[in-house]
């Protein structure tokens, strides 16, 4: 799951988003440490979605690719630095809070140090969540989360 992502690949998954008429692109990492936890940020209570538990994930700018957008992103909500965009690990789709089609694309990402101190920007708490604890998130990212633990080819 280390090999970096086919740059074909991630143009045929913004193809295949726009061809469903979805018009928000979302990046999401999930980023392990050697004990096998994932690393999830919690939305502040009065936040859109609050209180909920997720990767770490954000907005694709314009003329932004999806690996620009996700070590942009992870730099952003947590102070890590992404080395690596390994693989995808599947997509889900939801209404943004202005009531855009958003599809999340979700890869792993390996980080320079997950050891390092995590800074956040935009959540008010963050949790290495081994396999008991990744049950907080939304069904969606739990989906995104089995298809990781059970590797992706």
């Amino acid at each position: 799951m280390d090999a970096p992502v086919d740059a074909a690949l991630l143009g045929d998954l913004i193809r295949a988003a726009d061809a469903d008429g979805v018009t928000k692109h979302v990046v999401g990492a999930v980023i392990s440490n050697t004990e096998g936890e994932v690393l999830l940020l919690h939305r502040a209570a009065d936040d859109y979605l609050g209180g909920l538990w997720e990767l770490p994930s954000g907005g694709v700018d314009a003329g932004e690719t999806l690996t620009e957008a996700l070590h942009r992103e992870v730099a952003e909500e947590t102070g890590l630095t992404v080395t690596t965009v390994g693989a995808y690990i599947g997509h889900f789709d939801y209404l943004s809070k202005s009531g855009k089609k958003t599809r999340q694309f979700n890869f792993t990402v390996r980080v320079t140090h997950e050891s390092d101190t995590v800074k956040l920007t935009e959540h008010d708490a963050h949790l290495w969540a081994d396999r008991a604890k990744q049950e907080q998130v939304s069904n969606a990212v739990r989906s995104v989360l089995t298809t990781w633990r059970e590797g992706v080819p």
